[in-house]
């Protein structure tokens, strides 16, 4: 077997196969999941949460607390918080102007940081197209839609975030609601948030994002009739559905309401699914 490995600059991973002659099987290397930094750090648990001793579940509240505010990128684990920021931030400038600016011979560069700074500082946010396109019309800057579809477009192959979809079997209604946009790492989203409040439950909300993807579910966001929102909507390879509400705590009775009736307004709708 061969193996190749690389960043996105040069072959995207859909290139790959087509470079290959369809003799290519891919893999995706992410950041650390929380297990792995765990496992880095040499603190893996060995039994289930709910066996572990009180201090063990807080040392593991903490790790997780550090695991969504510092992300997993490997060089980072450890690092002061100064050297944590500047070795992010010098990744999302090497991967904007080495894996889009220059792969796409981009003319509007600004646009494109404006876009960056707008969708990582909104982690878990709703990002609609037309929205950005008036503000940036506002502004004075002329650029098309098309442009900005491709833009979003080439962030994601450069594997600097991810968008999913409302679920829906309407085309043109996936078209007209907007993206939820995640970043690819939770660290990103410290560089670019300026509201200056704690965002624990969309970080967590974007870990269980990505481990979603990690076990190849497919991912949506659903929208019911009566205006709820559930977080993912996930299937699998099997056919099965699961909804998924993400919440960083349920201590507020207001807050458990709220969820759980987003859940029961959606499962009328995807009467198939399993709520967590």
């Amino acid at each position: 077997a061969l193996y190749l490995s690389g960043s996105s600059a040069r072959l995207l991973s859909r290139d790959v196969a087509t470079s290959m002659r369809g003799r290519a099987m891919e893999a995706i290397v992410t950041p650390f999941s929380f297990r792995e930094v765990l496992r880095h750090l040499g603190r893996e648990p060995g039994l289930s949460p709910d066996r572990l001793t009180k201090a063990e579940r807080s040392q593991l509240d903490r790790d997780l607390i550090d695991y969504l505010a510092h992300g997993g990128f490997p060089e980072v684990q450890g690092l002061d918080d100064r050297t944590r920021n500047e070795l992010l931030r010098t990744y999302v400038d090497v991967v904007l102007l080495r894996d889009v600016v220059e792969r796409h011979n981009l003319s509007q560069p600004q646009v494109l940081r404006w876009m960056v700074q707008q969708l990582l500082g909104n982690t878990a946010g709703a990002f609609s197209i037309n929205k950005f396109h008036a503000d940036l019309k506002s502004r004075g800057v002329a650029v098309s839609k098309d442009t900005l579809h491709n833009l979003l477009a080439h962030l994601e192959d450069a594997f600097l975030l991810c968008s999913i979809g409302i679920a829906t079997d309407s085309e043109r209604r996936r078209q007209v609601n907007p993206r939820k946009v995640y970043p690819v790492d939770t660290g990103f989203s410290a560089l670019f948030d300026q509201s200056g409040k704690p965002n624990t439950g969309h970080l967590l909300e974007t870990v269980v994002l990505h481990e979603l993807q990690r076990r190849n579910y497919e991912v949506s966001y659903v929208k019911t009739p009566a205006g709820f929102e559930v977080d993912f909507l996930a299937r699998g390879n099997n056919g099965s559905l699961l909804l998924i509400q993400v919440c960083a705590t349920l201590d507020d009775p207001e807050t458990l309401v709220r969820e759980v009736r987003a859940l029961e307004d959606a499962v009328l709708e995807f009467p198939e699914a399993a709520c967590t």
